[in-house]
């Protein structure tokens, strides 16, 4: 294995490394992001998922959604549900 391919290895974060939040869309902002509160006064800046993009399912403001964040920055993350 070279060197450049261990490299990617340790930085490429799999999807099971995110840590998934419940909350509620609380400003809808440009370009298929929100504001999401995850409870106990957290919000995420959150990006619509490529799934749910490409299914075109719409997330309006007071939606409850399921969030990924990244360990790295908890302050950023991915909706990749909206619940029912």
């Amino acid at each position: 294995m070279s060197r450049l391919t261990s490299l990617r290895a340790c930085l490429t974060m799999g999807s099971d490394d995110a840590i998934e939040f419940d909350g509620v869309i609380k400003e809808v902002l440009s370009g298929g992001t929100f504001k999401v509160d995850v409870g106990e006064g957290h919000t995420v800046i959150a990006k619509l998922s490529g799934r749910m993009r490409r299914h075109r399912i719409r997330v309006v403001l007071g939606d409850r959604v399921k969030v990924e964040v990244s360990p790295y920055d908890p302050t950023r993350g991915r909706v990749t549900y909206r619940q029912r």
